[in-house]
């Protein structure tokens, strides 16, 4: 397993290829580090002895060891420890861990792969799993690289008037394809190893040439990442450890891009293309039942923390608050549980999150969002969103007189008053939290689409079928 040192040393050397504000950048640009700074906990912790246990698991393609973002599940264990694991790690960074994105990625390759070789005879699973025990030996960090730019939503991919608003394969031959398009919303694009390229939707067999998934390292050539990166405010004084994390979203853009063929792992079966893009919802969306609940547990200490500080610890109102908070919170986690104990095992052995318990733990996340934080702006009040800039608390002069009227709990001292409403003021109002609020909606799919699984998997007739035999209704 690589230390978080030698995974900031590949960064280093590998070729610029991320674009940010007009510029092209190296992989070390401050704005970058926030976001790889996330990346380091999960090497981190895999190597802390009070965490390697539930950071790292036993390889069955490699042997020994690994780091657990790099694992395959394989038991209900398996994905009980990934959900467990991702919400450690996402209490440790304060928002979203990210890594998950390339552990959900491996496993749907890992199943997808083998029904199209049952198929069509081919040898996709096979190439995949030579991939994957180069990217568990280096404890490699990958992209699911999924969302189209998908031009008019009101039309498939072969309507669209440019066919490269889904990416198509525009040629092959005897050494690999050649890949065209454009992928967005790519989280930690600009600081990962390896870019897991797959289909965003199901495909007809008109769409063969959209039907593509692969992998290829993130700075390979003709691969343009166009990078947006967020993080907390910076500060000056009032060091701490939020602030020294954050993300970077891209946009990837596949530029007649070569891809080889020991790294392609579909190509124009497009009747697996929709079961590619489920499998890894489905996957993604158990892991946010461990990413959510710890988002979940930092609104309830946000809360609880300014009850005390601000003299309303008690108080019915924040109580009620907090109980809602807590069942959301436990709900979604439970959910995932259930989405483990709930699971089935694929033809390739691994284990696979039960959709339905995935995508009830994920839609419901969703649809509360604004509600949790909401309830934080409430508790809150106006003044952490209009307070005075950190530099006037250290100002001779402003300075003794602002800690003065921003005073509420005597016993508080006022420079923990001072950080929790500065903390408060990057969770509610920054560039950052808005980029995370919706994120907290939209990543791994919408609401809407957690709904759309539902209906596609839950079983109505059968609870017709319960009424009817208590009505007495016989068909």
């Amino acid at each position: 397993m690589r230390t978080s040192e030698q995974y900031l040393e590949c960064l280093h050397a590998m070729k610029p290829n991320v674009y940010m504000g007009g510029e092209i950048v190296r992989r070390d640009d401050p704005r970058i580090l926030p976001g790889i700074n996330v990346m380091r906990i999960t090497f981190d912790m895999a190597s802390d002895p009070q965490n390697r246990e539930l950071f790292t698991a036993e390889s069955q393609y490699i042997g020994g060891r690994i780091n657990r973002f790099c694992h395959v599940s394989h038991s209900v264990d398996d994905l009980l420890n990934k959900q467990k694991m991702i919400r450690t790690g996402a209490r440790l960074s304060g928002f979203c861990i990210q890594r998950c994105m390339g552990t959900d990625t491996v496993n749907a390759l890992s199943v997808v792969t083998k029904e199209i070789d049952e198929a069509h005879g081919t040898e996709y699973y096979q190439r995949f799993v030579e991939f994957l025990k180069n990217y568990q030996k280096k404890d490699q960090i990958a992209a699911a690289v999924q969302t189209d730019a998908k031009g008019d939503r009101g039309k498939r991919p072969h309507e669209q008037v440019d066919p490269d608003l889904h990416v198509r394969v525009v040629s092959q031959n005897k050494d690999g394809i050649i890949v065209r398009g454009a992928k967005e919303d790519i989280t930690m694009a600009s600081y990962c190893d390896e870019l897991i390229v797959f289909p965003t939707r199901t495909l007809t067999e008109e769409e063969k040439q959209w039907a593509v998934t692969f992998a290829i390292p993130a700075d390979w050539d003709n691969v343009y990442i166009i990078n947006r990166a967020n993080a907390p405010r910076e500060r000056k004084f009032l060091k701490a450890p939020l602030n020294t994390y954050g993300s970077s979203d891209a946009m990837v853009i596949f530029d007649d891009t070569f891809v080889p063929w020991d790294r392609v792992f579909m190509c124009g079966e497009y009747d697996f293309a929709g079961g590619m893009a489920l499998t890894f919802a489905s996957s993604h969306r158990h892991s946010y039942c461990g990413c959510k609940p710890a988002v979940e547990d930092i609104i309830m200490g946000l809360i609880a923390l300014s009850a005390e500080y601000y003299g309303l610890e008690g108080k019915s109102h924040i109580r009620e608050k907090l109980a809602h908070l807590a069942g959301i919170a436990e709900l979604i986690y439970a959910a995932g549980i259930a989405a483990a104990v709930e699971s089935t095992k694929s033809s390739s052995g691994t284990q696979v999150p039960g959709t339905i318990y995935s995508n009830v733990g994920r839609r419901l996340a969703g649809e509360n969002t604004y509600d949790s934080w909401g309830m934080v702006a409430d508790v809150a009040g106006g003044f952490p969103v209009t307070m005075p800039f950190e530099e006037d608390y250290y100002d001779p002069k402003t300075g003794p007189l602002i800690n003065k009227y921003t005073m509420r709990n005597p016993e508080v001292s006022a420079e923990n008053m001072h950080r929790l409403q500065r903390t408060l003021s990057d969770y509610l109002s920054s560039a950052w939290a808005g980029v995370w609020q919706v994120a907290d909606v939209h990543g791994g799919g919408s609401p809407a689409m957690e709904t759309i699984a539902i209906l596609n998997n839950y079983d109505f007739d059968e609870r017709k079928k319960i009424v009817k035999r208590l009505a007495g209704i016989q068909d």
